[in-house]
């Protein structure tokens, strides 16, 4: 948590590019981070590495400062290419000042006397975290980052000598040793449990960090994955700023990355839009058997960032992140619940408002009988399936799958909803056995409404997974669904009290 600075002598080059002559008048903002001097002129942004050294990040010489920004550069072009347009050098120039050298994508100019990455500039009210502070994010726009970062976490080169346990173990080994340096602010009891429960959170799941690395999971990552580092570009969720400075940090578990971002949702309040991404990275990756690592990523980043805010004299911050930290590691347990119902009756629409609040953070995952039975014919989700894509013996094949599914993310610990039809008993049935067979908490609730209604929903759809259309519907209102123990329920769109007595049941 300490870190010196080097001899270099940075106050020229800060007033220089501080200096609104030097961008032709332009004014000039200017941010700053414990690792950059950050300035903002015009269409463009000029990013000066600090020459300071950290125990995890050196930036001590003109060396390493310039291959630090070429590998910025090279790194957030997989994510951001139109936002990072080069390296430049400051040179000296023949009167004895500072002069701005042209973009280009190397750093060979000799005469350099610091270098600076260049970047595009962005509409500040872009930034993902502005956006959180003034309400303006949703969950339709987290499964739109989700498809982000599923596709770059696809794309990432992979790694099978780096990671696993022992890669966590000195992620939450370092988190606990800096935490102790400050016993006035982290209370010496709490963080004792925190390492206790952290390592054994560790030793129980040793083999599956290890087997994610063989199996190609540990990759490199953006490492810095939180709000503040992600922005709209042509009105798409686009990541920069990624850790360029030290592979440790960046090449990392898929999942561990995905973790800064569940828990910096999570810090700010933001539960309902972290299960909006969560569920959609996991329709995306199928990462079910990772979740059983959640509460020790989610806790270990937040650990993390306990330490950064302390480090930087943020005391209040630091607390209330250390407090998450503790939390996190000892979650509530898991329960498995079932929302069913003929086509239109707003399944969907209830899954996703309980899902939050079922479980340990960042909710429950939700299984969509829809969703799945696409998923088994290779289609894509809003891909229309013909008639015999709805054959009996293909829908067991989706109801047994989604009970192996529900079986599996409770395994780990985890909470699940499973959205279906569930118009059969032994549908109905195969799911509460499951749930008594893993002793867990089983809810299940039957929504209604009127055939109008159910007509009139699914002939209001539009890019969904659901099939359904009214003859559909029609046809679903001739079944018998025999004995129905759940309790019958009537789903209103969007009205709050009714979602609040839906919960109470559920709870």
């Amino acid at each position: 948590m300490t870190g010196a600075n080097s001899p270099t002598d940075q106050t020229e080059v800060a007033a220089f590019l501080a200096d609104p002559a030097t961008h032709g008048g332009s004014g000039v903002e200017r941010i700053d981070t414990h690792g950059s001097m950050v300035f903002m002129a015009g269409d463009r942004v000029y990013k000066l590495k600090r020459a300071v050294r950290f125990p995890y990040m050196d930036y001590g010489t003109l060396a390493k400062r310039a291959s630090a920004c070429e590998a910025e550069v090279r790194l957030n072009r997989r994510m951001a290419p139109s936002l990072y347009l080069g390296v430049a050098p400051v040179l000296r120039d023949a009167n004895g000042g500072l002069a701005l050298g042209p973009v280009c994508e190397n750093t060979d100019h000799g005469d350099a006397v610091d270098w600076v990455v260049v970047m595009a500039r962005v509409d500040q009210d872009t930034l993902f975290d502005q956006m959180a502070e003034r309400g303006a994010l949703t969950p339709d726009l987290m499964r739109q980052l989700a498809d982000a970062i599923a596709s770059f976490h696809a794309s990432a080169e992979r790694f099978t000598d780096r990671g696993g346990q022992i890669a966590m173990r000195w992620v939450v080994d370092d988190n606990i040793a800096e935490l102790g340096e400050r016993p006035d602010l982290f209370e010496p009891d709490r963080l004792a449990a925190l390492a206790d429960r952290s390592r054994s959170a560790l030793d129980r799941h040793s083999t599956l960090l290890d087997r994610r690395r063989d199996q190609g999971l540990v990759r490199f990552c953006h490492g810095d994955l939180h709000l503040r580092n992600m922005c709209l570009v042509d009105g798409r969720p686009t990541l920069f700023d990624c850790i360029e400075f030290n592979d440790d940090i960046a090449i990392i578990d898929v999942l561990y990355d995905q973790a800064f971002l569940l828990m910096d949702l999570e810090h700010r309040g933001l539960r309902i839009l972290a299960n909006a991404l969560f569920n959609r990275m996991l329709e995306r990756t199928g990462d079910i058997d990772g979740l059983a690592l959640l509460p020790l990523f989610l806790s270990a980043r937040a650990a993390v960032r306990a330490k950064v805010e302390a480090s930087a004299g943020k005391d209040q911050p630091a607390r209330t992140y250390f407090d998450l930290a503790v939390s996190l590691i000892d979650p509530s347990g898991p329960k498995l619940v079932a929302v069913g119902g003929l086509s239109g009756s707003g399944k969907t629409t209830a899954a996703r408002k309980l899902a939050p609040s079922i479980g340990p953070a960042p909710g429950a995952a939700v299984l969509r009988s829809d969703v799945l039975r696409k998923e088994l014919h290779g289609v894509e989700e809003t891909d229309r399936l013909p008639p015999d894509a709805y054959a009996p013996e293909t829908t067991r094949r989706v109801y047994a799958e989604l009970v192996d599914r529900a079986r599996r993310i409770v395994s780990a610990e985890h909470g699940v909803v499973v959205d279906a039809v569930h118009a059969r008993p032994e549908e109905r049935k195969a799911l509460e056995d499951a749930a008594h067979e893993l002793d867990v908490p089983f809810r299940g609730v039957w929504l209604e409404a009127d055939p109008e209604t159910l007509i009139a929903r699914v002939k209001g759809r539009s890019g969904d997974a659901s099939d359904a259309d009214e003859d559909v519907v029609r046809r679903q209102l001739t079944y018998d669904i025999g004995p129905l123990s759940w309790p019958r329920f009537i789903q209103r769109d969007a009205d709050e009290a009714d979602n609040s007595k839906l919960g109470q049941i559920i709870a």
